[in-house]
């Protein structure tokens, strides 16, 4: 498995203060993907027993919420085995932490794979470019889903992880404030 960066304090990409993994490797290859850069498998650095310390370490923060799994893609066949086996680690080290997978698979796709049982929310589906809408959090297009997956297991149907919607009047206020403070 290969990886692009690890990000600490990321607060786009879930709840909270999150460390971020960007794995390598993605077979969806969207129209106007936010990182094409990591599609292919082969670039990046190895996710060797330093990226998992350099990872562990940014988890042992107290406000870090817990980590998110992007890319690339996680689900990317060349990822499946260790992502799993990272997220069970990671789950085990840190049980007040949740993680967070974005994937460009369904879940109704991968609903059965191991990993599933170690996630706590699953940002799911391709990125539309025609289905874009900038004013929705953590995900970029319409069709992608933010789906809680312990009430979606509890339930034994998807549940979706409440998702605020950007308010586009508010920040058009905060910018003509930061305009008017800065004359």
């Amino acid at each position: 498995m290969r990886y692009h960066n690890i990000t600490t304090a990321d607060m786009n990409n879930g709840d909270g203060l999150r460390t971020v993994l960007w794995l390598s490797g993605c077979e969806h290859c969207c129209e106007d993907c936010q990182n094409p850069i990591t599609w292919d498998p082969n670039v990046g650095l190895p996710f060797d027993i330093e990226a998992k310390r350099e990872l562990f370490s940014k988890l042992t923060q107290d406000y870090i919420s817990g980590l998110t799994l992007s890319g690339g893609d996680p689900m990317f066949m060349g990822n499946r085995m260790e992502v799993t086996e990272l997220a069970k680690e990671v789950k085990e080290a840190f049980p007040n932490k949740t993680i967070w997978m974005y994937t460009g698979y369904y879940y109704e796709a991968i609903k059965d794979c191991e990993i599933m049982q170690y996630i706590d929310v699953l940002v799911d589906g391709p990125f539309e470019k025609e289905k874009k809408d900038n004013t929705l959090c953590w995900v970029g297009s319409e069709n992608q889903r933010v789906i809680n997956m312990q009430k979606t297991k509890e339930q034994g149907e998807i549940v979706l992880h409440i998702t605020p919607h950007v308010d586009t009047d508010l920040i058009e206020k905060v910018e003509e404030r930061n305009k008017q403070c800065r004359r």
